[in-house]
């Protein structure tokens, strides 16, 4: 597994992770200490912005899981993948894409998220 793939691996434990102290633990994992994550409906910096945004996302999506779509391409120091998120019966309301940036240990510096199927 590749650099970018094992960070976007992480990035997905942690938006996944259902139990809140799970959730921290993965976060810590994925991305630094002072990471930002920016995309059309938040902006936050650090461990506690992104665990709370998560922990938003899965409150207005119950049950819904975020999974990668297609492959994971990267470059230097960046990543671009599609996602898509699983709602219970399968179908899949929402499609992005994010491009993050890795620091040097591998973790997530940054996510520039965008959003291109939502729901109505």
């Amino acid at each position: 597994m590749s650099t970018y793939e094992t960070a976007v691996t992480r990035y997905f434990a942690a938006w996944n992770a259902q139990d809140p102290a799970e959730r921290e633990k993965a976060v810590a994992a994925a991305w630094t200490e002072d990471a930002t994550y920016t995309d059309p409906l938040a902006e936050v910096s650090g461990h506690p912005g992104l665990t709370a945004v998560i922990s938003g996302a899965q409150e207005q999506f119950p049950g819904f899981e975020f999974r990668l779509l297609g492959a994971v391409e990267g470059h230097h120091d960046s990543a671009r993948f599609t996602w898509e998120l699983i709602a219970p019966d399968g179908s899949a309301p929402v499609q992005g894409f994010d491009v993050v940036t890795l620091a040097d240990d591998g973790r997530i510096r940054t996510v520039v998220g965008f959003l291109d199927r939502v729901p109505d």
